[in-house]
């Protein structure tokens, strides 16, 4: 795995953004494989979640002897989950310290995410939260949690309480700017409580591909049905635009935000803008561009979290240029028409939140399922 000066990937940073990983299991770490993607492709973050997870743990006999191990000490299933989750974690931390201290805080992070089964509830995410950070004691950690109406305020006082956060799972413009302004609130609670906001460090992760997928189903159903070529033209035209669209928006807000006087107070006192991070950047559909979710939404003061497919891809020929605000009137006007082509944008985005938990919380299911009977196949008889 080598990569030219002049790989697409490693000029992403000239235009403000950092690549971060969606991926980490121990081979990554033992192989060197992640060192590898730090030093040739850029790497400067990565992230992690209970699908990864399940991936990297269930029938992976490379955890077996800390399985073993845990089983002799006499652990539960679920603290031998967490101690095989945290053990990498904090690998990965150490890995990627050496970017966290040269960019002075600002990238180097590895996210860890809260039982997904707590998205709907604010104290048991909180109380989560802060056992993950205290358990894993580096700085560089993210505690991931949803966006939800309930995480929110998890993330207002875990950000109050010093922890830094990844806030996941948002889908619509709304829930982003409610994001943004629970980690405004966080900052204001710590600097009013005499505490430093200078080391304090979040990223709001705004979901893209699943959202294409969804509407464009919807599409392809009304295009199905359309009674004139007109109508079917104006469906066709909206096909694989609306998460570039709708994040581009975003990003509109973003910078609305950091304009106010609240803001501004902080950013007196040293505290670091919350970046959005683009996430769910793997195309789904073979008829669209395997880097669009890359090329469209450069710009400074971001965060593109790329799987190891889509990261070698952006390598080979992402198009590098700074475009995130670029037909940022086109993507507005897109934004609004979706009610007169038939497609109920928040329902979709309600519907989406419900769906990614789901996605989220089956595979933890599924991992505790398969660690349970791990437990059971590798115990003494």
């Amino acid at each position: 795995m080598t990569a030219t000066a002049d790989s697409p990937i490693l000029h992403l940073k000239d235009y403000g953004q950092s690549v971060w990983m969606d991926n980490l299991s121990r081979d990554i770490l033992q192989s060197g494989e992640l060192a590898q993607m730090i030093e040739s492709r850029d790497v400067h973050g990565i992230t992690s979640n209970p699908a990864i997870f399940e991936k990297a743990i269930a029938g992976n006999a490379i955890y077996d002897a800390d399985i073993e191990a845990g089983i002799r000490a006499g652990k539960s299933v679920d603290a031998i989950y967490e101690s095989l989750v945290f053990d990498d974690i904090r690998n990965a931390c150490d890995v990627l310290m050496p970017i966290y201290n040269a960019s002075s805080g600002v990238d180097g992070y590895v996210s860890l995410e809260v039982p997904p089964n707590l998205a709907r509830d604010t104290e048991s995410t909180l109380r989560e939260a802060r056992r993950y950070y205290a358990a894993i004691q580096r700085p560089n950690l993210m505690i991931k949690i949803p966006g939800t109406p309930e995480g929110l305020p998890a993330v207002e006082a875990a950000i109050s309480e010093g922890i830094n956060v990844n806030v996941t799972l948002l889908f619509s413009v709304q829930s982003y700017i409610d994001t943004a302004w629970a980690y405004i609130r966080g900052l204001e609670a710590r600097a009013a409580a005499g505490q430093d906001v200078r080391n304090m460090a979040s990223v709001a992760s705004f979901f893209l591909s699943r959202i294409d997928s969804k509407i464009d189903d919807q599409l392809d159903a009304l295009i199905a049905n359309a009674d004139n070529a007109n109508r079917q033209a104006q469906l066709t035209a909206a096909k694989g635009k609306v998460a570039i669209a709708n994040a581009k928006v975003a990003y509109q807000e973003y910078k609305r935000i950091i304009e106010s006087d609240r803001w501004q107070s902080l950013a007196a006192k040293g505290a670091r803008v919350q970046r959005l991070l683009w996430a769910s950047t793997s195309t789904k559909n073979p008829d669209y561009s395997d880097v669009m979710y890359v090329d469209e939404l450069i710009g400074p003061d971001t965060v593109n979290t790329l799987p190891p497919n889509t990261i070698e891809a952006c390598a080979d020929h992402c198009n590098v240029d700074s475009r995130i605000e670029s037909d940022v009137e086109a993507a507005q006007t897109l934004i609004a028409a979706l009610g007169s082509l038939g497609i109920n944008l928040d329902q979709v985005m309600d519907e989406l939140l419900e769906e990614g938990i789901d996605k989220f919380v089956q595979p933890f299911d599924s991992l505790m399922d398969a660690l349970v009977t791990k437990v059971k196949h590798l115990s003494p008889a």
